[in-house]
């Protein structure tokens, strides 16, 4: 019999895309805030800039240490069971993160260690929550689909930013963390009722090294693949620093302080959804060209940083910025739906997700000494101009020009046999975070 809520739900939103949807934005509302929480109590602990990129960069080394044998693990075992031995590592590492925050003024080697921990976390959950969406998406709704996923995501997103820079700034730092804390306890719980039963069971491997070369083979294989994480190795790097390191400086020296800035922060959500509400209706065929060219916009906010704007023109700005990347995380998801093999995907992802964040850590490290150095507006121009300059250099790669949609019977003929499987299992979705 079919419920309700089953009869209104599209044809393609199965049980595990609603709770997948669904925990996503429960993560999202907290994290978010959270982000903003993390820099200010270091701040108001007495630290500076460099101490700032510092709790940034222990967070993102783990981070990356630990993103190959996430995504290995991921396509090995169960994949919810994977996001909710993550998500409890988080809750810890959070609450334990407000309590001593809350109680007084931590010193900076322990909120090190305790983002360290949380990044170890997001280390196996996102190679394993990008399987598990994108295994769910069958045919030609899966740009929909994912659309309306990162819509979802995006818009909680932009709730958790405005809502924890308020919060920061009326409450305090450490009561951010709790909320955060809380949300991933209640976002674990939902995963944890995921069905896996519709994708196959894996053939047994040489073990975690032989999984890493067969995905590594799959990730140098597509010159697509890999020309565009070592992009966004860069990309990723200095909009990180600029957002996690000179964006709080800005915004206390500047702006106001943490509310002004949250608010910035959410625009930049609003333009998310923005894109995302773009991209349920709008379907390129040339999906790495659309969603490349939409990278440039990515080096304005560092360039308004610079300035730096009012509080009204960042905003504007972050939402220019927002729309843009949403254009783009559409289209990287499709073509990865697409092109790689459901069986391999965790392990690709987690190659893309290396490449894409392996210079962050150094990158928000240096953010400090580099404003010593240089002065905080030069460098902040020069992380608007490495955006532009490695994003031009990538429209030359063939394959990103010209990689095209399938047409869907091409689509559906090449997913028949996982199609058939899916709609057995209520045609669910799934693939971090």
């Amino acid at each position: 019999m079919t419920t309700p809520a089953a009869a209104r739900r599209p044809s393609w939103a199965g049980r595990n895309y609603s709770l997948l949807t669904a925990a996503a934005i429960v993560t999202n509302l907290g994290s978010h805030g959270a982000l903003i929480a993390a820099a200010f109590a270091v701040l108001d602990a007495g630290g500076d800039g460099g101490d700032v990129g510092l709790v940034a960069a222990a967070r993102t080394l783990p981070l990356v240490l630990f993103l190959l044998i996430g995504g290995a693990v991921a396509d090995r075992l169960p994949r919810h069971h994977v996001m909710v031995a993550a998500n409890a590592l988080n809750c810890l590492s959070q609450a334990v993160f407000a309590v001593l925050v809350i109680s007084g003024t931590p010193p900076l080697w322990s909120m090190m260690l305790l983002t360290a921990l949380g990044g170890v976390g997001q280390a196996f959950f996102g190679p394993a929550a990008e399987g598990m969406l994108m295994s769910t998406v069958t045919g030609e709704q899966a740009g929909r689909a994912f659309a309306l996923y990162r819509l979802a995501m995006q818009g909680a997103g932009l709730g958790g930013a405005a809502l924890g820079g308020l919060m920061v700034a009326a409450l305090g730092p450490g009561w951010v963390l709790a909320v955060d804390a809380v949300a991933f306890a209640i976002a674990g719980a939902m995963r944890s009722f995921l069905d896996v039963s519709h994708i196959p069971a894996r053939e047994p491997g040489g073990g975690l090294l032989s999984d890493l070369r067969e995905g590594w083979r799959e990730f140098i294989g597509r010159q697509w693949l890999w020309a565009i994480v070592a992009q966004f190795s860069v990309v990723v790097a200095v909009v990180g620093a600029a957002e996690a390191v000179f964006g709080p400086l800005v915004a206390r020296d500047e702006l106001g302080g943490a509310g002004p800035w949250g608010l910035a922060l959410g625009a930049f959500g609003a333009g998310t959804v923005g894109g995302a509400l773009l991209m349920m209706r709008w379907r390129p065929r040339r999906m790495l060209l659309a969603g490349t060219l939409c990278v440039f916009p990515l080096a304005a906010p560092s360039a308004a940083l610079a300035v730096p704007l009012p509080v009204w023109g960042l905003a504007a700005v972050m939402f220019v910025s927002g729309v843009a990347i949403e254009v783009f995380g559409v289209s990287w998801m499709t073509t990865m739906h697409q092109e790689i093999p459901e069986e391999k995907l965790s392990r690709v992802a987690a190659y893309d997700w290396f490449g894409s964040i392996a210079m962050v850590p150094l990158a928000t490290a240096l953010a400090g000494p580099a404003e010593v150095a240089f002065g905080r507006s030069a460098s902040l121009w020069g992380c608007a101009a490495l955006v532009v300059v490695v994003t031009a250099l990538v429209l030359l790669v063939p394959d990103v020009r010209n990689l095209t949609r399938r047409t869907p019977s091409r689509e559906v003929a090449k997913a028949a046999p996982q199609a058939q499987e899916s709609a057995d299992a209520e045609g669910t979705v799934g693939r971090l975070g």
